[in-house]
């Protein structure tokens, strides 16, 4: 038995009544299948299951087979399975501590919005879930948890997350230095870690242990297999595989390599404070400039709230509508009538948008419009609105969207440390015992 025991007597009591609680010998439990159920591990006031622990390798192992690993010794595979339940049971326990839950509305949105994207119904979507094994009572039990995690997620850490100006400038100036004039690299990573304040006796065994897996990658093992079995990094259960990275977000260490590598290639072992790092470089992306179609545009919003109806509304703006038809200035008119202040003080003007800029029914109707043409009343969540088209460009937004892809990347660095040691922050604090060497 492995154990891992902190001071927290009401976890040590539990303990001890988990036989009394279960009515079994020790270790056992009831399974959904109403069959004893053995308990590997106890977490705080709650247990993983032998059933659990089973279904979470089936899938990690289904993961591993698509990415070409196929051959990790099945205790290994285990560990790290339990390893990733034992945080499961941490985080839904702090949402419950925190009164997160999930309400059938929430839960129902969210299904039809999965189905939607998939280009389904729900009752299709029922269907393909069925041919795979699951209900629809399963996937919405399981949808539930998601979503409720990823909440817990938002509250402890993305709400957190800041992202200056100076940062976005550091990381398009780190990206410009870029010498292979590449956007972005798909990678797959290997970490074999060394502890803070490492001696010269384990830096030169990571060292070795690192040197030993290149020469295996160069003569032909898998590298998401042995990122699998031996890599610290976060993605080593997907094999190493990090996915699709922007320029400026790959670790200065390893930029000037990829610059020279081709698909396919091998390099490392690279020396920094965490370890010696393995890369591979999958795939990579050139530069396009990025061009897109802006409109200028006005618009006259009447707002809907407790003193003013949805019809009178309606009225209201059709009034406007019929004096503009009929000659009045539309500026003046949305100066003195629009509920959207923001752009009633320059006449309506909305300057130039670009697409995703508007909610989608004010884009739809706007885009259907030529150059000049006014719309009649339509009505989005904010009221009834009538827009005109002034203009339309082809914008080179290439720098824009440079900005903001670089926000998005920076702001996925920081919650993804962030995220790391707050788990981390989780299974130091909490009590658990693992069982993985008891006997059936």
């Amino acid at each position: 038995m492995v154990t891992e025991q902190k001071t927290f007597p009401r976890f040590f009591l539990f303990s001890l009544l988990l036989p009394f609680l279960f009515c079994f010998t020790p270790g056992a439990a009831i399974g959904e299948d109403g069959l004893m159920d053995r308990i590997v591990a106890i977490v705080n006031d709650d247990v993983v299951l032998d059933s659990e622990l089973r279904e979470e390798e089936s899938a990690i192992s289904s993961k591993l087979e698509q990415a070409g690993a196929s051959d990790i010794p099945q205790d290994e595979l285990r560990e790290k399975a339990l390893e990733r339940l034992i945080l499961y049971k941490l985080q839904m326990e702090e949402a419950k501590k925190q009164g997160i839950s999930i309400d059938d509305e929430t839960l129902l949105a969210a299904m039809n919005n999965i189905a939607a994207q998939n280009g389904l119904t729900l009752e299709e979507l029922s269907e393909v879930l069925q041919k795979e094994g699951m209900s629809m009572d399963q996937y919405r039990q399981q949808l539930r948890e998601e979503i409720t995690l990823q909440r817990l997620r938002n509250r402890e850490v993305i709400s957190r997350i800041q992202v200056t100006k100076a940062e976005v400038d550091n990381y398009l100036a780190h990206a410009e230095e870029n010498p292979g004039g590449r956007d972005a690299y798909r990678i797959r990573h290997i970490l074999i870690p060394t502890p803070d304040g490492a001696s010269s006796e384990e830096i030169a065994k990571a060292r070795k242990q690192a040197v030993d897996i290149l020469q295996r990658l160069k003569k032909g093992d898998n590298f998401a297999s042995l990122a699998s079995r031996y890599s610290a990094g976060r993605q080593a259960l997907e094999g190493g595989d990090l996915g699709w990275l922007e320029a400026g977000q790959v670790p200065s260490l390893f930029l000037s390599e990829l610059a020279e590598m081709e698909r396919g290639d091998v390099r490392g072992p690279y020396h920094a404070a965490s370890g010696f790092h393995i890369i591979k470089l999958e795939d990579y992306k050139g530069g396009n400039r990025n061009i897109i179609k802006q409109t200028h545009a006005r618009h006259i919003l009447i707002r809907t709230n407790e003193l003013t109806s949805d019809n009178d509304a309606k009225n209201r703006l059709e009034q406007l509508y019929q004096r503009i038809k009929g000659g009045e200035d539309f500026a003046a008119l949305a100066r003195a009538h629009s509920d959207d202040k923001g752009s009633a003080i320059k006449g309506g003007d909305l300057d130039w948008v670009s697409p995703g800029n508007l909610v989608p029914k004010f884009e739809e109707v706007m885009d259907a419009l030529p150059i000049g043409g006014l719309s009649e009343p339509f009505r989005t969540q904010f009221g009834w609105h009538i827009v005109q088209v002034l203009e339309r460009r082809d914008f080179d937004a290439t720098d824009e969207v440079k900005r903001n892809k670089a926000k998005l990347a920076l702001r996925k660095r920081k919650a993804d440390e962030a995220l790391q040691l707050y788990l981390r922050k989780l299974r130091d604090q909490a009590f658990v015992e693992t069982r993985l060497e008891d006997p059936y």
